[in-house]
């Protein structure tokens, strides 16, 4: 069993926490952490654009990430939203082990 880290940006935190309380609620996480105050340089269609964002730190399982990543897309405003997974390289197993009961 593998943990991962999902990232995923919003532009407000209203979004951020819809998603954050979507993902918990259908068991695609075992906690979402929101954090508002982030700028995002980032080039797009061409162009270099500054915006606020919300980060929003997914803890799930790696068998979870297709469902956390079709969730995001359905509810994200954003039109190509950011859903990058890192492995929990290191965790403790009282940890991980409350993820796997938190998911189901």
């Amino acid at each position: 069993m593998q943990g991962v880290v999902v990232l995923t940006t919003a532009p407000d935190l209203k979004s951020a926490n819809a998603i954050a309380k979507s993902l918990v609620t259908q068991k695609l996480a075992a906690c979402v952490s929101v954090r508002s105050g982030f700028v995002s340089t980032y080039s797009w269609k061409g162009k270099i654009e500054k915006s606020n964002e919300t980060v929003l730190l997914i803890k799930t399982l790696k068998k979870k990430f297709q469902g956390v990543k079709k969730a995001i897309r359905a509810m994200h405003p954003y039109e190509l939203p950011e859903i990058i997974a890192l492995p929990m390289v290191e965790v403790s197993k009282e940890y991980l082990s409350w993820m796997a009961e938190a998911v189901g």
